[in-house]
């Protein structure tokens, strides 16, 4: 998510268009000062409260940990890019990290969307991989994946149509897990009554919205980069306009997973008028 991969939202251009390079960067460091500034703290926060038991838990909350590792290593990212305008000669760490932006943030949403939907569709598989150790099986591999991914960016400039073909596959897992789950809501289990099928219909709809914000701020960040990158490869151009919106659409949607765990956990300082129990 820098100036260095594939030339991600700055690349070079003549000096006939030397200006709207300028406002691009503009834009760019506007951009990655609001991610360090508010995004460290946010991130480092909610883990802060993962780890010390006050939402549900470390291992019911563990892909949502990994989660918000990767999120503060995308902070980084954009401290990194910030730095390296003063030291061009760090450039290799931002260039590293774009695995995180690329790969980490969209894989373990989509885990999250995977174990809601087990958790909906299919309850005794659920329980039978609910433990940590597989949770932790899991997210082991998945950082082995954003690792490769991360040299991958580091040693080549073919991101823009491999991470594009990347994003639709996440998009297609966390759809199919929005339908599934949105079809199981609507339909009644045999012999449910009251009480327990209030209470099974709770659980269908905070999986059903945990995975549809998980799909909705996906599509948001992703499908701007997706299309921008789909045109510089037929076009062999940079349309900055498609750029910079897809990156401040990747910092704003970065904020949505803090904010609700925050409002689950009771622990935002202004709490608006949604009652949604996520």
């Amino acid at each position: 998510m820098n100036n260095s991969t594939v030339n991600f939202t700055t690349p070079e251009t003549s000096n006939s268009t030397s200006q709207s390079t300028g406002l691009v960067d503009s834009l760019k460091l506007c951009a990655f000062s609001i991610n360090l500034l508010f995004g460290l703290p946010a991130h480092s926060y909610v883990i802060w409260l993962i780890i010390t038991g006050t939402g549900s838990g470390v291992a019911s909350e563990f892909f949502n940990l990994n989660l918000f590792v990767c999120e503060i290593g995308n902070s980084l990212n954009s401290m990194f890019y910030i730095v390296s305008i003063c030291l061009p000669s760090i450039t290799v760490l931002p260039l590293f990290l774009l695995g995180l932006v690329f790969t980490g943030r969209p894989l373990f949403q989509s885990l999250i969307c995977v174990e809601r939907y087990l958790a909906v569709i299919h309850p005794v598989t659920f329980l039978k991989y609910k433990p940590l150790r597989y949770r932790v099986i899991c997210c082991t591999v998945a950082w082995i994946i954003i690792i490769w991914s991360c040299l991958f960016c580091l040693y080549t400039s073919q991101t823009p149509s491999v991470f594009s073909v990347q994003f639709l596959l996440f998009l297609s897992i966390q759809l199919f897990c929005l339908v599934n789950v949105l079809r199981a809501l609507k339909q009644s289990g045999p012999g449910e009554r009251g009480r327990k099928r209030g209470e099974e219909n709770h659980m269908k709809r905070r999986a059903f919205l945990i995975i549809l914000i998980n799909t909705v701020t996906m599509t948001i960040i992703y499908v701007p980069f997706s299309i921008a990158g789909l045109v510089t490869i037929l076009t062999n151009q940079y349309i900055y306009a498609i750029w910079i919106t897809g990156l401040i659409c990747y910092v704003l949607a970065g904020f949505v997973h803090p904010v609700l765990y925050l409002h689950r956990a009771g622990k935002l300082p202004c709490r608006l008028a949604l009652h949604m129990q996520l």
